[in-house]
């Protein structure tokens, strides 16, 4: 099976060859011999009740510095021209984000968007992880002041982020004291028009925030994620390190929880963090990485079974 295969994504000139996951998958599917285009999502065009796309065909390799040659810039229709699009730009999940999804939305049935486009744009404004509060430290969704500070009497510590947030930007952890608690509810507020959640501060952080990665419902492989000294962020983005680890069986049955709901919606690639073995703090839907770790530490191949996944659902 030879697949023409558009990925929406950053500019190629940014990405780090070394850990990124989207280069990961398409050097993979360049292996399988498949065809692949680069654009970015601000190359999309609805015309006459089509979608179509500014692409440049694109071959990859792993030099540094040299990791990448594009073709001529071509217009793609993206139902008819191209099998499969990958959506793999980074957030933030904001309006231009949101407008992608529509957009790709109105190809289903010609072409495979992984991940489903309508499922990307739900989980995060639904806040699909709700359906899985059993699993998460207390957690509360708020603008209101009174209210956190009711909540942080209530749990000691409490980290402060926003609702939308990624790479771990903008997580505040607030002691017992308070300090700056009302300053910084006037600068979630005053810098987004969401509310920002809150949720109690888990110690077991310093030991890691684990990166589980799941490929169409299963469990592909898991990294834990170390915050660097005085941090309570492990996002490798922002420092923190990687280290290999096996999961609880709280974190199986967490992931035997979501596989099913992922599979059905069409989240062929997801990425949950758990802290402690037993405290599901996010899932990502949108861009998830981890799996060249992963596949470091674990000797797997994960892209290939996202492209497993992905040629068994187009022979399905």
């Amino acid at each position: 099976m030879t697949l023409n295969v558009a990925v929406q994504m950053d500019p190629m000139e940014g990405i780090k060859i070394g850990g990124d996951s989207t280069f990961a998958i398409m050097l993979s599917a360049q292996a399988r011999g498949h065809r692949l285009w680069h654009y970015e999502a601000g190359d999309l065009t609805w015309r006459g009740g089509r979608l179509l796309a500014k692409a440049r065909a694109v071959e990859v390799r792993r030099i540094e510095g040299d990791h990448f040659t594009f073709g001529e810039k071509r217009t793609l229709d993206l139902g008819s021209d191209v099998d499969v699009v990958l959506m793999r730009q980074d957030p933030p999940f904001d309006l231009s984000y949101i407008t992608a999804t529509h957009l790709l939305e109105r190809i289903e049935g010609e072409t495979l968007v992984v991940n489903n486009p309508k499922s990307v744009r739900d989980a995060p404004e639904e806040q699909f992880w709700i359906d899985y509060a059993r699993f998460m430290p207390p957690t509360m969704i708020t603008r209101d002041l009174d209210d956190v500070k009711r909540f942080l009497a209530d749990h000691g510590e409490i980290v402060v982020k926003p609702l939308y947030g990624n790479a771990g930007n903008a997580v505040f952890k607030v002691g017992s004291d308070g300090g700056n608690l009302s300053a910084l509810v006037e600068l979630f507020n005053a810098s987004w028009v969401e509310p920002f959640m809150v949720q109690a501060f888990i110690p077991a952080v310093s030991e890691g925030d684990k990166r589980i990665v799941l490929v169409d419902g299963e469990v592909a492989g898991a990294v834990n994620r170390v915050p660097g000294k005085g941090e309570i962020r492990s996002n490798l983005a922002v420092g923190g390190s990687a280290a290999k680890t096996d999961l609880t069986p709280t974190e199986r049955e967490i992931c035997a929880a979501l596989g099913p709901e992922l599979k059905k919606r069409g989240l062929l690639f997801v990425g949950i963090d758990v802290i402690g073995g037993q405290w599901l703090t996010e899932i990502n839907v949108t861009s998830p990485t981890g799996i060249v770790s992963i596949d470091a530490f674990n000797g797997t191949d994960t892209a290939a079974m996202i492209w497993d996944a992905i040629e068994a659902r187009l022979s399905a």
